[in-house]
């Protein structure tokens, strides 16, 4: 999965760099090596975060909401990011049990 081409909505899990281990959401792609992401909390939609591919690991879950918005409107809210987040760990934890 990690070689895939990434999509706006996507959850990724950060590798490294100074928030590794968290989840964000790419927002926007930059080119085949470059994204931003924005996670709602500390990293907001209007200051998202460029990062590179190889920093980062693709999850199989992209959030709807979060893509419908971009597509629609050209932004989304910091509340469905950090919705479209918890709903993924949550999910996460649910597998793990």
């Amino acid at each position: 999965m990690d070689s895939k081409i990434p999509k706006v909505g996507q959850i990724v899990k950060v590798l490294r760099g100074r928030d590794p281990g968290e989840y964000a959401v790419v927002i926007g792609i930059v080119d085949h090596r470059f994204v931003w992401l924005a996670d709602g909390d500390s990293r907001k939609f209007d200051q998202p975060k460029k990062k590179n591919m190889n920093h980062l690991q693709l999850q199989e879950t992209i959030s709807s909401e979060v893509e419908s918005s971009i597509r629609e409107t050209g932004r989304v809210t910091n509340g469905k990011l950090r919705f479209a987040i918890a709903k993924f760990v949550e999910l996460m934890q649910d597998e793990a049990q």
